[in-house]
């Protein structure tokens, strides 16, 4: 019979699992962004409103403004600034 391991030492392996993945997952997440980024800013540049729900959604976020009230000029000064 194999013996148990103890939640205590269960609970650690995990928290110690975790804590890795999310650093080597981290570094992933943080380039998957910067491409994202550069991708929907490019989609922004060749299209004019309305933009697809995903680029309105990352274009809300980056605003700070519900997507409802963006504006052409709203984009055209982002673009401008980024």
């Amino acid at each position: 019979m194999a013996e148990r391991i103890s939640r205590k030492v269960r609970f650690r392996m995990n928290r110690h699992d975790m804590r890795v993945s999310r650093i080597e997952n981290g570094k992933l997440k943080r380039k998957e962004r910067a491409r994202r980024h550069l991708r929907l800013k490019s989609l922004l540049s060749q299209g004019s409103l309305p933009y697809t729900p995903t680029v309105m959604s990352w274009l809300s976020a980056e605003l700070d403004k519900p997507s409802t009230q963006i504006t052409a000029e709203d984009v055209q000064a982002f673009l401008a600034k980024a």
